[in-house]
């Protein structure tokens, strides 16, 4: 289907004033639907759940839908996911509960958000596990393989997890492929697919994972996160609810009532407005990181992080890069100067891979992070003030 973006960037009240926002890594701004739905909700239903008053069954039914609803965008059962605060604190609640015994094997990534690691750092100190770190090299291309993987893998191990799509780099990792040599070892693969969400269809049954999670406020929502478990996944868990409360759905098992109400109840206006357009908005967005990364790329002073590649099969519009001569603050700094760009600097939570893999200053790199409501008037003026702060070529 045709993208019209004008169309698009009329259901974001945030984009109609003057800050042009390229920091969309960070969070994404929320649809005028999602804010109307959140208002009227607290207004009229902001009840506890479960009562058989008029309004209680209102709250409760405006609830499930919004559970349904992901759970439909996902591909998965209503009862294999769990809305919370944030992927970090999902994640932290599924390192709690899962239960391995003591010398087994987990294999962990240095290319992640932190979200990824301390969980599972935090888990395999309760339970006693043997860590081992899975690294890409820049020979690689700073990419996580089967290859690379295959090395680490035995039948020991039996929990890996892995990064969809880096939010420094913007690589896609083949998730498919990963998940068929974990799974013949018989492990358990564990997703952040934070990056990946806000560009891409998710959809766990072709990926093939057992756990995967995202955070809704980077797909145009508010502040709040899925995480997926599969049911067989799901045998690996001791629910960690109240004794006399049922365990029977992955809410039951960790949800600890942190699924919070009017930002729960607003899931399906996302899903609705998603439906049916993520192809063009995969066709936009790789037109937007052609523009700046043909720049990037142009210039022999400045080296993209990652993949060069502008191809969306290979990644996804989160771009950074570092540029000889000035620091990745001054950039972003000296841009403020003159503009209403707002776009960043630094690890961004990714501080193994900046720190140990890309071996980074302690600024890290500066990077732009855009999404389907950015236009490519909006990228050719960043390359514009790029080339206005960037040393003189």
């Amino acid at each position: 289907m045709s993208f019209d973006i004008t169309k698009a960037r009329e259901r974001f009240p945030a984009l109609q004033q003057e800050q042009i926002f390229l920091d969309n890594a960070g969070g994404s701004q929320a649809l005028g639907d999602v804010i109307e739905s959140i208002t009227a909700y607290l207004t009229k239903t902001n009840v506890q759940l479960g009562a058989s008053y008029h309004t209680g069954t209102q709250s409760t039914t405006k609830y499930e839908e919004g559970y349904h609803s992901a759970a439909r965008y996902l591909n998965a059962g209503r009862d294999e996911i769990v809305l919370g605060a944030s992927t970090t604190q999902l994640f932290m609640n599924l390192a709690g509960s899962l239960q391995f015994k003591e010398g087994d094997e987990i294999i962990l990534s240095k290319m992640e958000h932190e979200t990824n690691v301390k969980p599972w750092l935090f888990m395999a100190d309760r339970l006693k596990l043997t860590i081992k770190w899975w690294e890409s090299s820049k020979s690689d291309g700073l990419k996580l393989t089967p290859n690379n993987l295959k090395p680490l893998l035995s039948d020991k191990v039996k929990f890996v997890a892995c990064t969809h799509v880096s939010n420094v780099l913007g690589t896609i990792h083949d998730v498919e492929a990963i998940a068929d040599a974990v799974h013949q070892v018989g492990a358990l693969f564990c997703v952040d697919g934070v990056s990946f969400a806000p560009h891409r269809r998710v959809d766990v049954r072709k990926f093939k994972v057992d756990f995967y999670a995202f955070s809704w406020y980077k797909v145009y929502g508010p502040h709040v996160a899925v995480l997926y478990a599969s049911n067989s996944a799901q045998a690996h868990m001791k629910p960690l609810s109240h004794f006399f409360n049922k365990t029977d759905s992955l809410e039951d098992k960790i949800g600890f009532a942190g699924s919070n109400y009017e930002a729960v109840q607003s899931i399906p206006k996302i899903v609705k407005y998603l439906d049916g357009s993520v192809d063009a908005i995969t066709e936009h967005e790789g037109k937007l990181q052609k523009i700046l990364l043909d720049f990037l790329n142009s210039r022999s002073d400045i080296k993209v992080i990652g993949s060069t590649s502008s191809d969306s099969a290979a990644r996804v519009p989160t771009v950074s890069f570092v540029v000889e001569g000035i620091s990745p603050k001054t950039v972003v700094v000296e841009a403020e100067k003159i503009s209403n760009y707002g776009f960043r600097w630094g690890h961004f939570y990714s501080k193994r891979l900046c720190d140990e893999i890309l071996e980074l200053g302690p600024e890290g790199v500066t990077r732009v992070s855009m999404v389907h409501y950015n236009t490519e008037d909006e990228i050719r003026g960043l390359v514009d003030l790029l080339k206005k702060v960037l040393p003189q070529k």
